[in-house]
């Protein structure tokens, strides 16, 4: 790491905590909505950028006051966007800080994933172990993978395929990344469809049918992906389908049933890993007749496919669309 260099422009230094030893700038929010996607900006003719060797897109790791992201590097020549001396962080990213406008921070080369041999060796057409798909799962929650290695997961998985065994320690991976709702019932419900059809909005008559006859079924769903609205985006033109956590569960408490989108709910897993998992896993549990058939639950952990359970599931296992 470079010595620390100095920006002639702020006429004030900047408040924080920054590290002596590493490169400091002043926090600036972008007012860029830019997804769940993590995005710095620096000046290209910031010295700290010439003289830590960054380039467009690469990874860098932002820490202040005990925090830290990883976030992908755009480099912008406009000062109206960020100046010489500042980093700006899109308005995810900044949220995720939690600092206010002017405060230091420090900026480094982020390291390469742990999972990346993982990844090489999925690509190279290995079989991956549990092992393996936790610690991939890990680094994509973390949003240590580019889109380039985000995309390369994707063809990796989907070119070989992954047996069902895979495709259990991938969805025992999701799981275990994310935050999890004890809904204190002995039966909790849900209603799987593969989707992909348009006008198909089975879940928007199931979930209120279901209910209404007293079994719990809290329901998140997809906005479009592969047709002009998901079903999501029809919900969204009854009720807001955008419930945080807490305003979810009490609709469920006192409904017994909800129709939410996923993506703000985001119940397991991490967006970026339900959304580049969940093609997989359906592809390896969908049934002769198209339905999904999830793993089995035992005492709250899941069991591996063929572990005490005919192919398809019954009794206390998911409602079967």
């Amino acid at each position: 790491m470079t010595p620390e260099t100095s920006d002639p422009t702020p006429t004030s230094p900047p408040q924080g905590n920054g590290s002596s030893n590493q490169a400091r700038l002043a926090l600036r929010r972008v007012l860029i909505d830019t997804y769940h996607e993590n995005v710095a900006y620096m000046h290209r003719e910031c010295d700290i950028y010439r003289a830590e060797g960054f380039k467009a897109l690469s990874k860098v790791e932002v820490r202040a006051n005990g925090r830290s992201i990883l976030a992908t590097l755009n480099v912008v020549d406009d000062s109206a966007i960020v100046a010489c001396g500042e980093l700006g962080l899109s308005k995810s990213a900044f949220g995720q800080m939690g600092l206010e406008d002017g405060h230091t921070v420090t900026v480094a080369q982020a390291e390469p994933p742990e999972s990346i041999g993982a990844l090489h060796r999925k690509l190279g057409g290995e079989r991956l172990n549990l092992e393996d798909f936790h610690s991939i799962v890990h680094d994509i929650a973390e949003h240590r993978y580019s889109k380039i290695e985000l995309t390369a997961f994707v063809v990796a998985t989907n070119r070989d395929e992954m047996d069902r065994e895979e495709v259990y320690f991938l969805t025992e991976a999701m799981i275990a990344v994310g935050r999890h709702l004890d809904w204190h019932e002995n039966l909790v419900v849900d209603k799987h469809c593969i989707g992909g059809i348009p006008g198909n909005r089975t879940s928007m008559l199931v979930v209120p049918i279901v209910a209404a006859h007293g079994m719990l079924c809290p329901k998140t769903s997809s906005r479009a992906i592969t047709s002009p609205a998901g079903t999501a985006d029809t919900m969204e033109v009854l009720a807001n389908v955008e419930l945080p956590i807490d305003q979810l569960q009490a609709i469920v408490q006192e409904h017994r049933g909800c129709l939410a989108w996923g993506g703000t709910a985001q119940p397991v897993a991490s967006r970026r890993c339900a959304d580049l998992g969940g093609a997989a896993a359906v592809a390896g549990f969908a049934g002769p007749d198209g339905g999904l058939h999830p793993v089995k639950k035992d005492r709250g952990r899941l069991q591996p496919p063929g572990a005490g359970h005919s192919h398809r599931p019954h009794g206390q296992g998911a409602l079967h669309a």
